[in-house]
């Protein structure tokens, strides 16, 4: 008969983000929003190359936008 050996279980730690990395990643958030929503509505002034920018960045990424 085999013995039963009672292990302690250990609640493992909370991972500590830094608050940069918070701020980069909601950066990155928003301008992810931006490449794929931007029809010339925020960025008027630089309207036409912006939009060829975003334009082909969403295609790049295959997101529809026709």
């Amino acid at each position: 008969m085999a013995a039963t050996v009672a292990v302690p279980v250990h609640a493992p730690e909370p991972i500590q983000v830094p608050a940069l990395a918070w701020v980069a990643s909601a950066i990155g958030v928003v301008v992810l929003y931006v490449m794929l929503q931007e029809n010339g509505a925020l960025l008027q002034q630089s309207w036409t190359y912006v939009h060829e920018l975003f334009h082909d960045g969403r295609h790049a990424l295959g997101v529809p936008c026709h």
